[in-house]
């Protein structure tokens, strides 16, 4: 089992950050191998065939990414914390990664080999500045593949991280923790488990520890680098909103009954809140003014079917008993996906 010890400052300091590095291997890591999630079957179509032939076209990007979707260690130059909190861009991310050294990268591509449940060889790890070149291919991948699908993607993650702020501000880091993946949980009073795989204990000393949702259904990861707080990369709630199949015909029909018990707009919101969130996250996932869903929500909270909680500067909302009861059947997106399986170290 591997601990994450934390020291007496470590909580008080701990915090959220988003990485745009982080969900581009966890894209990366879906869009190699065929779809195995019905959900993700759309958007997975969209890509595959794409990116598959970009990684025939480079026997290093290949090589890279096949080993790096089928392994439990994660090579360093690709696990670096992100450090520019909730603002963390891309081209910052990347600058990090292309400054890894040589001599770096191929010990932790051995360990990441060595923990392969699959057959490979480095044979591809040719040349110099491995690093350099990881980095220019996710960049090329991230303009031609990922970019667009990042701001609906950056809405969920946004939307996950008030989810658990919330919960820290009512109930403290436990709660907020909780099942951010099938394996982590909060033990005793200083301690998560990262994973039940034998393992060394890290020690999370007095600049805390960063949390970091990427949209993916399964499988987290853990970054650490000198100098650097620990990051915790944990697959976020809601991730079929952005990645998810059609509905089915049983459920448009309750989406549609839905809309012609309340209205489509209160309809729409109230099946947004399978999630908790901010009105602002509902305007902007919703395309609506913030009037507007102002408006609903207000009608709503008056029925008793969404309530609201004050976090810092912002109230978040969630369904009542009595609403998730009245949304039932009428699925957002099949945003709760599948659990996490694949935890690497």
């Amino acid at each position: 089992m591997v601990l994450l010890r934390l020291d007496s400052l470590a909580l008080s300091r701990s915090r959220f950050a988003l990485s745009p590095f982080a969900q581009a291997m966890a894209s990366m890591m879906l869009l190699c191998r065929p779809c195995v999630h019905p959900w993700l079957a759309d958007w997975h179509g969209r890509h595959h065939t794409a990116f598959r032939a970009r990684l025939d076209a480079d026997p290093f990007a290949r090589g890279l990414v096949m080993l790096v979707s089928s392994t439990k260690y994660l090579p360093d130059h690709v696990t670096l914390p992100p450090m520019g909190g909730m603002g963390t861009t891309l081209d910052s991310e990347l600058a990090e990664v292309a400054k890894v050294p040589d001599d770096q990268v191929r010990p932790s591509m051995e360990r990441t080999l060595a923990h392969s449940w699959e057959d490979h060889d480095l044979s591809w790890l040719t040349g110099h500045s491995w690093a350099a070149r990881t980095a220019a291919f996710v960049r090329e991948v991230w303009a031609e593949q990922l970019a667009a699908d990042w701001p609906r993607q950056r809405m969920v993650l946004e939307r996950d991280v008030t989810y658990r702020a919330g919960l820290l501000a009512a109930y403290g880091w436990p709660s907020a923790l909780d099942q951010m993946s099938r394996r982590s949980a909060w033990v005793g009073v200083d301690a998560i488990r990262f994973s039940d795989r034998p393992g060394h204990d890290r020690v999370i000393g007095p600049d805390g520890m960063l949390f970091v949702p990427v949209v993916q259904p399964q499988g987290t990861w853990l970054c650490e680098a000198p100098d650097a707080p620990y990051a915790l990369v944990y697959p976020a709630r809601g991730s079929g909103t952005v990645v998810g199949a059609d509905p089915t015909p049983g459920s448009r029909r309750a989406v549609g009954a839905l809309a012609r018990l309340i209205g489509a707009g209160r309809a729409a919101i109230l099946r947004e809140l399978e999630r908790p969130a901010t009105s602002s996250e509902l305007a902007a996932q919703l395309d609506q003014s913030l009037g507007t869903i102002g408006g609903h929500l207000a009608v709503l909270r008056e029925a008793e079917l969404v309530v609201g909680t004050r976090v810092g500067r912002r109230v978040v909302y969630r369904r009542t008993e009595l609403g998730d009861l009245l949304a039932e059947g009428t699925p957002s997106g099949g945003g709760r996906g599948t659990e996490p399986t694949g935890d690497h170290v």
